[in-house]
């Protein structure tokens, strides 16, 4: 089954201050059916500037719970999309380096 996979994103100043929210799409995946509560293992998200982005670097993987499945039966062809946990990205602790 084809799954659209997206993840709420906050990010937020050293004093906890939210800047900004973000609902970050990893893009669709063809997998097996999912339920609630599974976990999934996907390329951790980091910042650059104030952009949320992967953290390619080495042994940045992350494993999220799917809080979410939203079947969205109005659109044509049917979209299903899997909202993971939310994720809080500090600005200065959690950059991956300057866009280039």
């Amino acid at each position: 089954m084809q799954y659209q996979f997206c993840q709420q994103v906050t990010i937020v100043d050293m004093d906890e201050e939210i800047i900004s929210e973000v609902l970050f799409d990893h893009g669709e995946f063809e997998t097996a059916a999912l339920s609630i509560g599974s976990s999934v293992l996907i390329q951790q998200v980091g910042l650059k500037e104030f952009n949320v982005v992967y953290d390619k670097r080495d042994g940045k993987i992350a494993r999220y719970k799917i809080a979410d499945i939203e079947i969205d039966l109005v659109a044509r062809p049917t979209l299903t999309r899997v909202y993971l946990e939310p994720v809080k990205l500090i600005v200065g602790q959690h950059d991956i380096g300057a866009i280039i």
